[in-house]
């Protein structure tokens, strides 16, 4: 199989454990699941010059943008599924271990804590929320699930 299209998977598994992992923490502890008509104002805020805000609740509702948001978040997973396998090259497909792909899912928090929560007026790495420590740990943790579930998808779709 060719390996953008492995990237495209491992990016649409990865997301989807994400939303697995955050509707678990809804049903189980009563966690608030993600606002993505939130994530999909600020996108469609961006093309129109308008990247950081300091309340993104102010902005007035995009129509769609639920929708947006949704399109966002998976348009991103693929993204990181793709670059991943770029960045280290496709022979990483060969055995796929583990932990190269977890410091990368590691490190693309830091989209999120630089620049889509100060979009959205949260502050830099959350630092405007209530509990900016707890954000940035259930962020960690979300992301290593992001990894497994890319993980999870290259190992099923290069056997």
């Amino acid at each position: 199989m060719n390996w953008v299209i492995i990237g495209v998977l491992m990016g649409v598994a990865g997301t989807l454990a994400m939303d697995l992992w955050a509707l678990l923490l809804h049903r189980l502890l009563g966690q608030p699941l993600p606002n993505w008509g939130n994530v999909g104002r600020w996108a469609a805020e961006v093309p129109k010059g308008r990247l950081f805000h300091s309340d993104i609740g102010e902005v007035p509702r995009v129509s769609g943008e639920t929708a947006i948001g949704w399109a966002v978040h998976y348009g991103v997973g693929i993204l990181y599924g793709i670059l991943f396998l770029m960045i280290v090259g496709p022979q990483w497909l060969i055995g796929a271990p583990f932990v190269p792909l977890w410091i990368f899912a590691l490190i693309t928090i830091a989209a999120g804590w630089f620049l889509l929560l100060p979009g959205m007026g949260l502050g830099w790495a959350a630092s405007r929320t209530d509990n900016p420590w707890r954000v940035r740990g259930m962020g960690l943790v979300a992301h290593t699930v992001f990894a497994l579930g890319m993980w999870g998808a290259a190992l099923v779709f290069t056997t």
